[in-house]
């Protein structure tokens, strides 16, 4: 049996990007009981990819209750509805085999991975303060994309002068604002910028030189979408909200290996049970984005752990 749950996460203040602003973070929660055991697992429904709670709600209730993992994989189109119940039928299969996930996948033992912290778009004077606060972060990741970035670039760095700065742009800039910037985020010691330009609007990336990487986020989603972004991006961003699980995010990991890709493992906003299997993704990855419970105010009640080595593996309480 197969149910979904609609569950609201408060943040700990409002989190903002380009495209709006939230204060919550609203996720789906999937249960799959069978013989006496259940999985679960999470994703979060994003407007952007034309998905709401009610129609990934309803692409889950299409499922049959005893659908495979390998059946999901062409039963459902790559997104958040495949992710959630791909992700609860691996813990499933493993509270069954009595193994962990990474066993079950082949897998080294996972280890604590360094992962990002994120700033939302603020005034410069709120980001400054922020990155202030956040100074001892290693790894900083700054949400722009607005005509007016260069004010809050230069605060952040004001406020965090030894954190390594990545840049999301969240599809904001213009090729225009692009090329005026690119030299002024060399100079703030930026190691990486993300989805600068539009999804479907990024061809200039081939044409124009990149003094620093360039990583796609919107234009990538599963392994299939890989291939065109050679030659315009330099890495991708991989979510299992856009790979539709941890199966299709492991042979895109791969994929973007043999593709010559650098790899960031990303998050939506979302809770512990979220980023559990997403740690394993992240395992290798130049860099990881899994910050999502460190934004919110309330978590699952077996939280993932963070210290100053990074995310922890999950516990088997948790997932996996």
């Amino acid at each position: 049996m197969i149910t979904v749950t609609h569950h609201r996460f408060a943040l700990r203040e409002a989190f903002t990007i380009s495209r709006g602003s939230k204060t919550h973070a609203d996720v789906l929660t999937v249960r799959i009981a069978r013989g006496g055991l259940t999985g679960w697992g999470e994703c979060v429904p994003y407007a952007r990819y034309g998905e709401t709670l009610d129609s990934v709600a309803a692409q889950i209730a299409s499922l049959q209750g005893d659908i495979t993992r390998q059946a999901l994989q062409t039963a459902l189109p790559a997104g958040a509805a495949r992710n959630a119940v791909d992700c609860a039928l691996w813990d499933w299969e493993c509270k069954k085999a009595g193994k962990r996930a990474w066993e079950l996948a082949n897998l080294p033992a996972p280890s604590p991975v360094q992962t990002a912290f994120t700033l939302s778009l603020d005034t410069p004077k709120i980001m400054r303060a922020k990155a202030a606060a956040n100074a001892h972060r290693p790894i900083l990741k700054i949400k722009l994309g607005t005509p007016d970035d260069m004010p809050r670039l230069e605060a952040v760095r004001l406020g965090a002068p030894k954190s390594t700065l990545i840049i999301d742009a969240n599809e904001g800039w213009t090729p225009e604002i692009y090329t005026h910037l690119a030299p002024h985020l060399i100079r703030l010691g930026v190691a990486l910028v993300e989805q600068p330009l539009p999804a479907g609007a990024d061809d200039m990336l081939a044409e124009i030189a990149r003094p620093l990487p360039v990583c796609a986020d919107e234009s990538a989603h599963d392994a299939a979408s890989l291939p065109a972004l050679v030659g315009r991006y330099d890495m991708v961003n991989l979510k299992l909200d856009k790979t539709g699980g941890l199966t299709e995010g492991l042979i895109a990991r791969q994929a973007a290996r043999d593709l010559g890709l650098g790899i960031m493992v990303g998050c939506m906003v979302g809770s512990s049970l979220a980023m559990a299997p997403a740690s394993l993704l992240a395992q290798g990855a130049d860099y990881a984005d899994l910050d999502g419970p460190l934004l919110l105010r309330e978590d699952r009640n077996q939280p993932l752990h963070y210290d100053v080595q990074g995310l922890h593996p999950p516990p088997p309480d948790l997932w996996g």
